[in-house]
């Protein structure tokens, strides 16, 4: 019988209690031995940079209702959210190398936390508009940290990717889950529950200058362009090829893609541009069907529910387990974000392969929550919640089952950009939800209104 010890299974040697090495001494001087391993605060450090980088995204949508007030659609908050993001990831790769990552970390904390406290601090009888600037200001500090932090993985290998990966992912429902319980079962108030998600980019500090291992990337000092690290470059072996891949696709199919990937690509190929433009764009023909359709799909009419619908669900109160109609929105964000989560750690154990049919289900989902805000024929809050719950796991599965197919199916030559290339599915997706859930909204509103039920202008916001 061949059995190893603690130690040579390359777990943390826990004693048992009532052995002689069970004293608390020695329980933690391994501990600390194992806290201090290099490897192990490096993915500390980066699931924190991925958590926090991602959290304030989630917790502003969560907060939109609070934000804005019922009278305001509330994808305004989501275009203001994703928008910035998105124009920092596409311009920033062509500038931001030039400063050094100690002094990135600086300003995304300064903007995070001061576009926070912008928010938190404004009154309700200011313009919503000064909250926005807030929001935005967030924004940029998320698109610039997500360029940022994806760069750094350069430096400390694929593993460090999937911490990061795993990281955002942990983001939506952390996000989510504690603005609910801030707000709904603490009783905080909005602005005192803003003012302490002022605080979270801080821990990017801890993470940056305490946790993480700073010696491999010190020799950037004086750099002024993308180099390659010397002694992490590839093995030409397919073993390590595929291990590589692996691990890239473990981040990805946790993390929100965006530009960031796609910028990735073309400063790890700084070839002949002109002609290498051509072939990525047959490439990205040939995934538009097959892959960035039903990832489109599915992101338009998730996030119209979520933006444009969901602020239409209520229902009366003696009906609900809410207290106040402001109560409503944020918990549906967290059912969606819990969904999502779930799914999206399914691909061990569950894969789709036609990614159509949970897209096209999604979009029954968006069908079948717009009908009941105008017919009002679903007789329980709770099943909404069913629903909404379903629409997160739908949302989450075609997101992981996308990238999951690419790895599959995308030849190795060609998968580091299709894998960049589909994720602008994704947010162009969530902006053309937002434009189209600021008129369903206010329709929808209206509609209800006019029909005796005014319970989305029955909204407190406190």
């Amino acid at each position: 019988m061949n059995s190893r010890s603690p130690s040579s299974s390359g777990l943390l040697p826990l004693p048992f209690p009532g052995t002689p090495s069970s004293s608390w001494r020695l329980y933690r001087a391994r501990l600390s031995a194992f806290m201090q391993d290099p490897n192990t605060s490096v993915l500390a450090a980066f699931w924190l940079f991925g958590l926090i980088n991602n959290i304030l995204y989630v917790l502003l949508l969560t907060a939109a209702q609070d934000l804005v007030g019922p009278s305001i659609p509330k994808a305004l908050v989501l275009l203001a959210d994703v928008m910035p993001s998105f124009l920092t990831k596409l311009v920033a790769p062509y500038f931001i190398h030039l400063v050094p990552y100690s002094i990135r970390i600086l300003v995304f904390v300064a903007l995070s936390s001061g576009g926070m406290l912008l928010v938190a601090l404004t009154p309700n009888t200011q313009s919503v508009g000064v909250k926005m600037v807030g929001v935005i200001i967030a924004s940029i500090s998320s698109g610039g940290g997500e360029l940022s932090f994806l760069g750094l993985t350069h430096y400390y290998g694929v593993n460090s990717l999937a911490a990061w990966g795993s990281g955002t992912g942990a983001a939506g429902l952390v996000g989510a889950g504690l603005y609910v319980l801030m707000t709904d079962w603490l009783g905080m108030s909005i602005k005192n529950s803003l003012l302490v998600s002022a605080l979270m980019p801080g821990v990017m500090l801890l993470s940056f200058f305490v946790i993480l291992p700073r010696e491999r990337i010190k020799q950037q000092t004086g750099t002024t362009g993308y180099e390659p690290l010397p002694g992490l470059d590839r093995d030409d072996s397919p073993d390590s090829e595929r291990e590589i891949d692996a691990s890239a696709a473990s981040a990805a199919l946790l993390s929100e893609p965006g530009p960031s990937s796609v910028t990735a690509y073309h400063n790890n190929h700084p070839g002949d541009k002109s002609a290498s433009f051509w072939v990525n764009l047959r490439r990205a023909k040939s995934l538009f069907w097959p892959y960035m359709l039903p990832l489109l799909l599915v992101y338009v009419a998730e996030y119209t529910i979520n933006q444009g619908v969901a602020p239409t669900l209520l229902f009366p109160l003696e009906q609900s387990p809410f207290n106040e109609y402001r109560s409503f929105y944020p918990f549906y964000g967290f059912l969606y974000q819990l969904g999502v989560f779930i799914s999206r750690s399914s691909t061990p154990w569950f894969r789709i392969h036609h990614l159509y049919f949970p897209s096209l289900l999604q979009v029954g989902n968006l069908v079948l929550l717009t009908l009941h805000a105008l017919l009002n024929f679903i007789p329980s809050v709770y099943l909404v919640f069913v629903v909404i719950f379903w629409e997160g796991l739908l949302g989450g599965a075609v997101y992981v089952n996308t990238f999951a197919e690419i790895m599959d199916n995308v030849p190795v030559e060609d998968r580091e950009f299709s894998l960049g290339a589909t994720s602008v599915s994704d947010s162009g997706g969530i902006c053309i939800a937002g434009f189209i859930g600021m008129a369903m909204e206010v329709w929808l509103c209206d509609w209800q209104v006019q029909r005796g039920r005014d319970y989305c202008r029955r909204v407190e916001v406190s």
